[in-house]
């Protein structure tokens, strides 16, 4: 109900519009609007080995994979001069049966973009054995 808080005289008409409805009526269509609203999911994909999957019969080949803070990438110790020849790197060891692990440590000081430029380019070449390690790094 609606209270009009002007003095009127009697038999005067109330010129003042009841807000109420309009209200309860906005708040319905707001909280339609929200349940309708699909939920927003930002997902990466992963490929996990089956839960019951038997473990491998030997040691698989590892590469270390360094990223500097100045964005220099370091395939086993040895610099990489760009990234047409990682691309090249990607492509000999997604051939490989079985695949050799890929061990990605970038720098806590590289960026970002870099980091995403590399895992993009093994993403793109079919490299499926890829992991990140010296994560011991971001704990301080």
């Amino acid at each position: 109900m609606s209270m009009s808080v002007t003095e009127t005289k009697e038999g005067e008409v109330m010129m003042d519009i009841n807000t109420t409805p309009l209200i309860d009526v906005m708040l319905v269509l707001l909280v339609m609007l929200i349940i309708t609203i699909p939920i927003q999911s930002h997902a990466v994909k992963m490929e996990n080995p089956p839960a019951n999957a038997p473990p491998p019969t030997s040691d698989p080949v590892v590469v270390n994979l360094e990223i500097d803070f100045d964005g220099t990438v370091f395939w086993n110790g040895s610099a990489v001069p760009n990234f047409t020849v990682l691309q090249d790197y990607f492509r000999s060891a997604a051939r490989e049966v079985p695949q050799p692990e890929i061990h990605l440590r970038p720098n806590r000081a590289s960026k970002y973009d870099t980091v995403a430029k590399v895992l993009a380019m093994a993403q793109r070449e079919k490299v499926t054995r890829i992991g990140f390690a010296g994560n011991e790094q971001y704990l301080e």
